[in-house]
């Protein structure tokens, strides 16, 4: 048994001197220097969207818009609008959107 544990610990040894001296291989320290850098995972910071503070609540009609940005967001996100007469994408195109 004391054999075994001998050459085992030798084995070592030469395996450990062999790639300490070898420099056709990389220590675990080179390998971890060379290896690529990566940015760090942080979490990408979320803006809220511009169009958040309009909320559909059943008006339909440009006379009811107080501004471009609020029919645009009616047109895009509510059902039943009457805004896009040409069908366009431009809502109130005579009041707010010019």
């Amino acid at each position: 048994m004391k054999q075994l544990i001998a050459l085992l610990m030798l084995g070592l040894a030469v395996w450990g001197g062999y790639r300490h001296f070898n420099p056709s291989t990389p220590s675990v320290a080179a390998r971890i220097a060379a290896a690529p850098a990566r940015a760090p995972s942080t979490p990408e910071r979320v803006l809220p969207a511009p169009e958040a503070r309009f909320s559909c609540d059943g008006r339909q009609h440009c006379s009811q818009m107080r501004s471009c940005a609020e029919a645009t967001y009616f047109i895009r996100n509510c059902p039943d609008t009457k805004m896009d007469g040409d069908n366009d994408g431009v809502p109130c195109e005579s009041q707010h959107c010019s």
